[in-house]
């Protein structure tokens, strides 16, 4: 045998040693106050859009080498697609509804926490071409109206907040999510919507929110869990602290959601 063979394995196996001590998961790392790197990979409702990115923005500046990701879209599809086995380490929904298809999975590691509320306006595109002032003009004859679809928590609300005004619709179309709503009736493909406050206010000078006495009974509740198998559990608990905390509550009440 060479005398190098020795000297080459030894140099393998201390490699080996090496690699090995770098390949922490995310419980070592939480423990010794870093986050380890990766990507946290949080589902939630599209109408969380602006405000998570901007928290995610915050959460990876807090972190260095993290990358969160988002998938943005209605609670029911997301819920559906974490039952299925989606890798996610955070879900945050629109309704409880949605929220417990996950923990009926036993897809959820903990109780779910409600972290702020939202409500239904009107929108209707800047120059309202068809002049909606009020609820009840939604059953105007001759009206575009698009509402979210009726498993999509956005459409729940919307059922229960126009049977509440006692008005009948006949939607144009039913969107999967309330973005799509919103999308419509700013490009004039509608002439009105029913959407979350907080998603006509984002939407700036494009769209007019018209705020209307019924959306009060049908307030939803977003709750916030860590997923079951959260790829990144460590990572997943403290963005949840996020969401929770101080800071998170400040961006969600300048979005216009409500407190719990």
């Amino acid at each position: 045998m060479s005398k190098r063979a020795p000297a080459a394995a030894a140099a393998a196996l201390l490699l080996m040693t090496v690699a090995s001590c770098g390949d922490t998961d995310d419980s070592s790392s939480a423990a010794s106050g870093t986050s380890g790197g990766g990507t946290l990979t949080v589902f939630a409702a599209a109408s969380l859009t602006e405000t998570f990115t901007a928290l995610g923005r915050s959460f990876e500046t807090a972190h260095p080498g993290v990358k969160v990701r988002f998938n943005f879209g209605g609670s029911s599809a997301l819920a559906q697609q974490i039952t299925q086995g989606a890798p996610a380490d955070v879900f945050a929904a629109a309704s409880p509804a949605t929220m417990k298809t996950v923990t009926d999975a036993g897809d959820a590691a903990g109780p779910p926490q409600v972290f702020t509320r939202n409500r239904l306006v009107i929108a209707v595109p800047a120059n309202d071409p068809g002049r909606v002032g009020k609820i009840a003009d939604l059953s105007r004859p001759g009206l575009k109206i698009v509402l979210c679809a009726e498993q999509v928590p956005c459409g729940a609300a919307a059922k229960k907040a126009l049977g509440a005004a006692g008005v009948t619709v006949k939607p144009a179309s039913q969107e999967q999510d309330v973005k799509a709503v919103l999308t419509k009736v700013r490009l004039g493909e509608a002439d009105a919507g029913l959407v979350y406050r907080t998603d006509a206010k984002a939407a700036g000078a494009q769209v007019k929110g018209i705020e209307f006495a019924e959306s009060a009974k049908a307030i939803n509740d977003y709750p916030i869990a860590q997923v079951a198998k959260a790829p990144r559990p460590a990572l997943a608990k403290e963005f949840i602290a996020l969401v929770l905390g101080g800071q998170g509550k400040d961006a969600l009440a300048r979005a216009g959601f409500e407190s719990p």
